[in-house]
């Protein structure tokens, strides 16, 4: 019976059109196989934006927006890791940022372009995983980093005469060390339990690319499981950070009104502005979307397809520009950087020197 199933995967997956065929065969099979099958389609077929007519602009849009979130990106890594006297706590933080914003826009943008410019929707079951795991994976070290720049923050102003002792390098790097591990330990767990559902109806996922919830509603099989999972990591990748981040947010507040110096207090503020600016682009419309949208379902299905699609691609975007480069550290070694090209480039062009011999005059 297994052949069975793997010579009709084989042909489906070379007639990909034909996914309505094997959902009314799967159909079949399964109400004449018992409920122990556990049926595994070719690949999933991706068709989100269908009622924007002028979508393709909307991907143009986010082509630029993958190149400039590279380009800044690896700009601050560089910065960061060429120069010994950056390497801090602080900015072992920023380079995690950068890292993962490079990571977790290659996950969906590269895709989406294929995907809606090109026309290719379909994608093979396997690496249909393979890019569910990837995303969630960067997208809750992404929560994470921007709650490690809180915890930053908060050392820094309320602690300020302890900093040097308790926000180590080495203190960063296991803080660092323990969110990659537990990103990777808990998305892997969460994705692999999706192999355990069988598809045996629609292949159509209404996204912008595997996303967890519209594909396992798309299985034959009881998904409770995998939705206790969904609303547990919801809270516990988003609003679990979000609220850390608040609580920082509070501390400090209380910290910088207990200061007596009017400019102590300004000082100190400044330095919280770009890192809260990170943290509502980041976090308002994501936990929006999904209460209204996968919750209460108040928000038409491409409407929503769209708003998570800006919300995921945007801030690795605007994390280099309005934090990492307006750091004063970085942006110092930024403009030296450049001066340092406009000086080897008009090196060339410049005249070269002439030496010129002074004859000796000889006199009787």
């Amino acid at each position: 019976m297994i052949s069975l199933f793997d010579r009709l995967k084989g042909f489906y997956s070379e007639h990909p059109p034909a996914h309505s065929l094997w959902s009314s065969t799967m159909s079949f099979l399964r109400t004449v196989l018992n409920d122990s099958v556990i049926i595994h389609p070719p690949g999933f077929y991706i068709i989100g934006f269908q009622t924007f007519p002028y979508i393709s602009v909307y991907f143009i849009f986010l082509a630029f927006v993958y190149v400039v979130t590279v380009v800044f990106n690896s700009l601050v890594i560089c910065i960061i890791a060429f120069n010994h006297c950056l390497h801090t706590p602080k900015f072992l933080a920023v380079v995690n940022l950068a890292v993962i914003d490079v990571f977790l826009n290659t996950c969906t943008i590269p895709s989406m372009v294929k995907i809606f410019l090109v026309k290719d929707n379909f994608i093979p079951f396997n690496l249909c995983f393979v890019q569910m795991f990837f995303y969630y994976v960067f997208g809750t070290l992404e929560s994470y980093a921007l709650a490690i720049l809180a915890y930053d923050r908060l050392i820094a102003i309320c602690f300020p005469l302890h900093q040097n002792s308790i926000n180590t390098l080495r203190s960063m790097s296991c803080i660092v060390g323990l969110t990659w591990s537990f990103a990777l330990g808990i998305i892997a767990f969460s994705t692999s339990i999706m192999t355990q559902l069988s598809f045996c109806n629609s292949l159509r996922v209404f996204s912008y690319f595997c996303d967890y919830a519209p594909v396992f509603r798309l299985a034959c099989n009881d998904y409770s499981m995998q939705w206790s999972l969904a609303s547990l990591l919801t809270f516990l990748l988003l609003v679990g950070p979000f609220t850390f981040i608040l609580l920082s947010y509070i501390t400090i507040l209380v910290t910088v009104f207990r200061m007596k110096s009017l400019d102590s207090r300004l000082k100190a503020l400044a330095t919280c502005v770009e890192h809260l600016i990170l943290v509502a682009v980041f976090y308002i419309p994501l936990i929006t979307i999904f209460t209204i949208g996968f919750y209460l379902r108040l928000i038409d299905p491409d409407q929503r397809v769209l708003s998570l699609s800006l919300a995921s691609c945007l801030p690795p975007c605007v994390n280099p520009i309005v934090y990492s480069l307006k750091t004063k550290e970085i942006k110092t070694r930024a403009l030296a950087l450049v001066r340092k090209n406009k000086i080897a480039t008009d090196q060339p062009n410049s005249k070269p020197w002439r030496v010129v011999q002074k004859k000796k005059v000889f006199t009787p």
